[in-house]
């Protein structure tokens, strides 16, 4: 199944042709596909897919290459279209017209040396993921056998070791036992050598993914020592091997899996040399919208998708960039939204903000906020270790791309990094992880529940406001937020108590009232009316004024229609995590 992690440096809408139309007033219509599924080099050249040229990533990587070189970069960045590209660059056999036109073709010595000169390996991890080992094994085994599968004429060929072709046979049929399975990539590599007679160029993509989901399923040991062996025998010291491209999100620690392999050149989200092959820049989104005569959307695409820091590099996530050009050219007055939200790593948020103790509530809050906070990056991780303690936490925010560097900071020389929120995509994602966090919490605070239902059931307001300030002081909030925030926390709180009717918003007397509530018992009935405070002053004043509006706009008119024995009017105002409440008792109709 193709995902989206690889829709970089491309647009389109509809196949119309190959050429830019120059539009009326001067601006640019680019009639070309946007490939939504569409996750490989060659599919999106020959089949006429916007393609924003990134292939110069080539020769900087011959020019600063090691034998061993690894790519960490959040999820829906390009990894794997930039892994498919060096493969159709550099595999014997393929065709060199996908490259027609592009930036690499200008460099004719490193062509003529290098294109379509090495036999390749390459491998997808991202869907090995299982409930159990054996599972995750099996999945594994499996895309080891379509990589046979593309190089079956190997099995056949007097060229390579008859018991090197009795294993790919047994790869290849899922017949394979786990030592052999474990010494796959060795033996494709050494069977490639023999055919071709020059050595392999290995990429690996999403190399991380397996021990992810082993880590949340439980069997993070079993797949970590498999996972040595595997990459081992490939990486190490192998003399079938030229040099290999190793993709993930994170950097796992060197002890844990790559044990031996002194010969890994790594690249960070902190480093600079490829920083702006992984990631859209401002010029190309701009080259983007111009194309698409979509140059009015300019300001909101920068403020919501832009903001990650890559090395010195500032730049766009493309598969939001994509998405939301998607959506504009289907329809023009489409609004921004969230497109990261349905990515596997926003478990990483739920993760942290459950472990999150009074101090990181505090400093969540001032990211939601729009300040910067200052904590130790360590890039070097294991799974395992991610919630042994709050740092790594915030490592692990900060190399998935929840959080990037304050643009004033120095990636490469600080131990200590100011960190933000990167745009209002990511922010948005935050506030609402937030909101289903604490309605969980709720769920488990039964106590506090039943004493606050209680509490406004019989009128008192004192116990009221003592108990939602209690709430507001063990939630993560953010300042910014207005009166629908407390809204939406009221309601979370108030939607657990089943023998109560709620109504939001609803039409009563001269107006709408906030809330209201019917008891099931008929005895009851309650209008709240909600006030955010700019200030701490304002608290008892707007209390007064929310009772006062809804007595003087009849809210409570259709609860004394209804009959309830006991109506009351309660004003509750909102500051930061304080709050007031006055509670005005009146008498329904008996």
């Amino acid at each position: 199944m193709n995902t989206p992690d690889d829709y970089f440096f491309f647009l389109s809408h509809k196949l119309m042709g190959e050429v830019i139309n120059h539009m009326e007033g001067g601006a640019r219509s680019v009639n070309k596909k946007l490939p939504i599924g569409i996750e490989f080099f060659s599919d999106i050249r020959r089949q006429g897919f916007y393609y924003v040229d990134k292939t110069m990533f080539i020769k900087e990587l011959l020019e600063n290459r090691g034998k061993v070189n690894l790519f960490t970069r959040p999820r829906r960045f390009g990894k794997t279209l930039s892994m498919s590209t060096l493969k159709e660059f550099f595999e014997i056999g393929a065709d060199p017209g996908l490259f027609s036109g592009l930036k690499i073709c200008e460099e004719k010595r490193l062509c003529e040396e290098y294109q379509g000169k090495y036999p390749v390996l390459f491998l997808t991890l991202k869907g090995v993921e299982g409930e159990n080992y054996e599972e995750a094994g099996n999945i594994l085994a499996a895309v080891i056998a379509n990589e046979c599968v593309r190089l079956s004429y190997l099995a056949d060929s007097k060229k390579v070791n008859p018991a090197d072709a009795a294993v790919f046979n047994r790869l290849m049929n899922q017949t394979a036992n786990r030592t052999e399975l474990r010494m796959s990539l060795a033996t494709l590599m050494r069977m490639l050598h023999a055919y071709y007679g020059e050595q392999v160029i290995l990429l690996i993509d999403e190399y991380d993914v397996p021990l992810d989901k082993a880590n949340d399923h439980g069997y993070y040991d079993r797949m970590i020592t498999f996972l040595r062996g595997f990459f081992g025998d490939a990486l190490k010291t192998n003399p079938d091997l030229f040099f290999a491209v190793v993709t993930g999100c994170l950097r796992i620690s060197k002890e844990s899996i790559f044990t031996g392999i002194n010969n890994m050149k790594a690249d960070t989200i902190s480093d600079r040399r490829y920083d702006e092959y992984f990631g859209f820049t401002d010029e190309e989104v701009k080259t983007i919208l111009e194309d698409y005569n979509l140059t009015d959307a300019y300001d909101d695409v920068k403020k919501w998708y832009d903001g990650y820091r890559f090395g010195d590099a500032d730049v766009y996530c493309p598969w939001d960039v994509i998405s939301h050009c998607d959506k504009l050219l289907e329809k023009p007055d489409a609004v921004p939204r969230p497109y990261w939200d349905n990515t596997s790593s926003n478990q990483l948020v739920r993760h942290f903000i459950d472990l999150a103790d009074t101090t990181t509530k505090h400093d969540i809050e001032r990211l939601i906020a729009g300040e910067t906070i200052e904590k130790k990056i360590t890039e070097n991780l294991t799974y395992d270790e991610i919630d042994k303690k709050a740092d790594n936490l915030w490592s692990v925010l900060y190399l998935t791309g929840y959080l990037t560097l304050d643009r004033k900071e120095n990636a490469e020389t600080c131990e200590y990094r100011r960190l933000v929120i990167p745009n209002r995509e990511i922010k948005e994602l935050f506030i609402e992880k937030i909101q289903s966090w604490f309605e969980d919490r709720v769920l488990k605070n039964q106590n506090s529940l039943e004493a606050l239902y209680r509490a406004l059931y019989e009128g008192n307001a004192e116990e009221t406001e003592k108990i939602l300030n209690q709430q507001l002081r063990s939630m993560i909030s953010y300042y910014d937020a207005g009166e629908s925030f407390y809204y939406g926390f009221l309601l979370g709180l108030l939607r657990w108590k089943r023998d109560w009717v709620i109504s939001s918003n609803r039409e009563a007397g001269d107006g709408r009232s906030d809330i209201q509530i019917c008891s099931e018992d008929g005895k009851r009935g309650m209008i709240l009316e909600l006030k955010y405070a700019r200030t701490s002053k304002e608290l008892t004043s707007l209390c007064d004024k929310a009772v006062r509006q809804a007595e003087e706009r009849k809210y409570a008119d259709p609860l004394v229609d209804d009959g309830y024995e006991k109506i009351f009017i309660c004003g509750i105002a909102f500051h930061k995590k304080r709050c007031a409440v006055k509670i005005l008792k009146l008498h329904g109709r008996v």
